[in-house]
């Protein structure tokens, strides 16, 4: 096909932000496709995953992956569809996920290391729930609780952001092994979701009354495994109540992300030694070589019914900027994703 007749909209990191996010931080750039290369496809961005470490991306600071760099377009994990194809690795019309940024079009390497594409099959699964369940979400609730929370039946598991992507999937994973589940999250409506729907044992409404009395209520046997979303106050009020040899679960801090002052570390720390508890970082890159592994576990649960896959849709390329502002003011309803175009 022609490429060069279809006008390809990106959302480009202009400024470094302080604090939120604002309009003015982003530029929005309109430019023609290019033909493709030889080796290169053409990618339609059907879907993309907004995710709170994309705050942690716009800065210029030391971390797991390089910042996005000014003028770049943002980084963002999608699923999209091929429409054009100049390599043996994919074929027009083929679905695929990877690194795709905030743009109508990808166009690059089929094998680029950054893009890291891969066919997804639409026929098992809704696309959106590669994004969530059966994508990074997935994988960071799956290996992060079995490789660093290793729950054991009968330990109670608590996961703050309970209704978000990661956490939904956590407490599922957790109750399918056998643990009682207690979950935090912001707001009745997504209290109730967590319990009646996804099937935690409890849920914490941190906006509606005290997160303290409510860890005393649900896990009066303490806290053996802490998956930590949030960071701030929550996580120093959980680390009053675990147990001996309790594991902590460090996978974000979306509490503390458009902080304009210094980061607010735990001020009870010293629970750690007291109960002789471990706290352990993770980023989901680390088990990207056993990925298969997670999507086959949690694959086979999804088609059981065992567990659920909640998505919270915005449509619209343009949203964007309000879009993933969304994450850090407790408006999104599970896993946040921005729809750009139709199949």
């Amino acid at each position: 096909m022609t490429t060069n007749v279809l006008e390809n909209l990106q959302f480009r990191l202009a400024a470094r932000p302080v604090g939120m996010v604002k309009a003015s931080d982003w530029q929005q750039v309109v430019e023609p496709v290019r033909e493709l290369a030889e080796g290169e496809i053409l990618v339609k961005v059907l879907y993309l995953s907004l995710d709170p470490a994309m705050r942690g991306w716009m800065n210029d600071a030391k971390s797991y992956i390089r910042p996005v760099a000014i003028g770049e377009v943002m980084r963002a994990g999608g699923v999209g569809v091929v429409l054009a194809s100049r390599s043996p690795k994919f074929a027009v019309g083929d679905h695929v996920s990877g690194g795709m940024g905030v743009q109508r079009y990808w166009i690059g390497a089929a094998d680029d290391k950054a893009g890291a594409f891969y066919k997804v099959d639409p026929a098992l699964a809704p696309l959106t729930t590669y994004l969530n369940t059966l994508g990074m979400p997935g994988m960071t609730a799956y290996f992060g609780l079995l490789e660093s929370g290793q729950p054991k039946a009968g330990e109670t598991v608590v996961v703050s952001g309970a209704a978000g992507a990661v956490g939904q999937t956590v407490g599922q994973v957790a109750k399918q092994l056998g643990c009682r589940v207690v979950g935090i999250a912001g707001g009745k409506e997504k209290c109730d979701f967590v319990v009646n729907e996804l099937g935690f044992d409890a849920c914490i409404d941190y906006k509606g009354g005290s997160v303290r009395d409510g860890l005393k209520q649900h896990c009066p046997q303490g806290v053996d495994v802490y998956f930590d979303n949030v960071g701030g106050d929550i996580l120093d009020t959980v680390l009053t109540r675990i147990n001996l040899k309790a594991r902590i679960v460090i996978c974000g801090a979306i509490s503390q992300y458009n902080n304009t002052d210094a980061v607010k570390g735990p001020a009870n720390y010293l629970s750690l030694l007291v109960n002789r508890a471990r706290m352990e970082g993770i980023v989901v890159f680390d088990y990207a070589d056993r990925y298969h592994l997670g999507v086959a576990a949690l694959g086979q649960w999804l088609k059981q019914g065992k567990i659920k896959s909640k998505e919270d849709i915005v449509q619209g390329i343009e949203q964007f900027p309000q879009a993933l502002n969304m994450l850090f003011e407790g408006k999104n309803f599970g896993k946040l994703v921005l729809q750009v175009a139709q199949d």
